[in-house]
Order: C-alpha cells, then sequence, then structure tokens
C-alpha cells in the first residue's frame, strides 16, 4: 500500500514539474530586449501612411510598439505644452514645431518653449495645398481662379480648416492672395470649418460642401477629385518637420524610427499618397 501511495506521490510531483518546465520556457529569457512604448504624435494627413509604415516596422524592430496620436499640428503642439508623453512629433507645418523650438525665432516661440531635442529636427516631407470636389459634385470649377469669384458672388460653399490647423492657415494665405476677406466671407454663410484636415475631407467627401481645399495626400486617400493645386506663391511650401521631444523615454528609439522614416523604403510608402522627399 506505502509502495503504491509513494508511486502516486512521484507521479504527481513530475507532473507539476513537466508544467512548470512547460510554463518557464514560455517565459521570455532575461537576455530578451524589453519592449518599448513609442509615442509618436503626427498630423492627421499622415494617419494612412504611418499606420502602412508601423507594420512594416513591428518586423523590423519587434521590440518597439508604436502608438500613434493622430490630429491637427495646432492640437499636437498645445498636448505637448500641456505636459503630454511624446517621444517624436511629426507636424504638417513649420510654426507648430518651432513655437515648441528653443531655437526658433522669438518672434515665433512667443513662450519661449523648450520641447525639442537638440540636433534631431529634420525636415522629411513635402505636401500639396488642392482644391477638391467630390465626383458626384456639380460645382463648376476648374480652378483657384473660379473659386475666388464664386465665393465673391456667394454662389459656393467652400470647407476649409480652423486658423490653428496648417492646412487652415494655407488657406488663409490663398484667401489672402486673391484679396478676400475671410470674416466677411465666413459670415455671408460661404465657409464651413473643420478642426482638422480629416474633417475639412469628410464635409467634401459626404458632400455637405461645393468642394475644399485640403492636402493632396487626403484627396488620394478620400479617392476625391483634385481640381488644383495651388503654387508656392499662393500659399508657400508645405513642409512637414519631424523633431525628437526633450521628455522623450525612448530618445535612441524614437531617433530610430525617425531614421527609418527617411529610409527609401518609407518614402516609396509616403510617394503613393502624393508626399515627396525634401531633397538637399
Amino acid at each position: 500500500m506505502k509502495k503504491k501511495i509513494t508511486a502516486v506521490f512521484l507521479a504527481v510531483l513530475m507532473s507539476l514539474g513537466l508544467v512548470s518546465c512547460g510554463t518557464d520556457g514560455e517565459n521570455p529569457s532575461p537576455d530578451s530586449p524589453a519592449k518599448v512604448e513609442l509615442t509618436v504624435f503626427a498630423a492627421a494627413s499622415m494617419t494612412e501612411t504611418l499606420t502602412e509604415i508601423s507594420s512594416l516596422y513591428a518586423e523590423k524592430r519587434p521590440e518597439v510598439h508604436l502608438v500613434f496620436n493622430f490630429d491637427s499640428s495646432g492640437t499636437l503642439k498645445t498636448q505637448i505644452q500641456e505636459g503630454a508623453g511624446c517621444d517624436l512629433f511629426l507636424s504638417a507645418g513649420q510654426k507648430q514645431m518651432n513655437q515648441l523650438d528653443s531655437a526658433a525665432s522669438p518672434e515665433v516661440n512667443t513662450e519661449g518653449l523648450d520641447f525639442v531635442r537638440e540636433g534631431t529636427r529634420v525636415d522629411i516631407l513635402e505636401n500639396k495645398v488642392t482644391l477638391c470636389v467630390n465626383e458626384v459634385n456639380t460645382a463648376e470649377l476648374a480652378g483657384f481662379d473660379d473659386l475666388a469669384a464664386a465665393l465673391r458672388d456667394g454662389s459656393v460653399l467652400m470647407a476649409m480648416g480652423n486658423s490653428d490647423v496648417p492646412v487652415g492657415q494655407y488657406t488663409q494665405k490663398i484667401l489672402q492672395y486673391y484679396g478676400l476677406n475671410e470674416e466677411e466671407l465666413a459670415a455671408g454663410g460661404v465657409i464651413s470649418y473643420g478642426s482638422n484636415v480629416k474633417e475639412v475631407t469628410t464635409q467634401i467627401s459626404e458632400g455637405s460642401v461645393d468642394c475644399g481645399i485640403i492636402y493632396c495626400t487626403d484627396a488620394y486617400s478620400a479617392d476625391l477629385k483634385v481640381v488644383d493645386s495651388a503654387t508656392a506663391q499662393m500659399c508657400g511650401q508645405v513642409i512637414y518637420p519631424a523633431a525628437v521631444m526633450k521628455n522623450s523615454r525612448y530618445p535612441e528609439e524614437a531617433e530610430a524610427f525617425l531614421d527609418f522614416l527617411q529610409t527609401d523604403e518609407c518614402m516609396d510608402i509616403f510617394k503613393t499618397v502624393g508626399f515627396s522627399r525634401i531633397e538637399g
């Protein structure tokens, strides 16, 4: 009887030992790299491309988990200023980055903010500002000249970004180029606003407006018809700067991802939606 009890007891111990070994085998070894959660704040116009790029990066750097916060550059700048954790900031305009950069002119960085990690800032992409309509819209606009005339006679409803959004600021420059008064147009009911470029794009896609001014990248993603592209004379170049933030928990990993974004592999993805590389 005692032999049977002993045998059963040993069998149980062996079984527990096997389970324990199996569990230990599933745990990462002490030499395995720790998971890094890298927080990237990026302009809403980069949503589709960065989402695709993140899948590529997961294959190359599986220990790095990318967490994106997509919104207007103005909103992202404010969140960073108020203390939100951000490792890497990609802005759709120089103004928002300058407002965080101690190396920028005091005329732009009026609050003397110092959030940009020295030596990491780089201009990585150029976009285009475009006049767009959806395929079923009946507005007969052949270009910005037609839009300016239609805004003057009140025969069109145009969507644009708010004044704190880069695409809205570019649109304001276009209105100024044509000598149009934005306040008067808004009071006359011919302007509809969006808090970021995605909201403006949605208004065009849904047909709640006759037309709108957005980036060519958003027009491509939403399958909208591009009627015209603004020249540099009309609104300047649309440059996207990027920089690692001083409060980054993982500055080396943030710089590594920023370097990856500038590779030919990533640039090919950016180019498919209308971005172009900054040369020189």
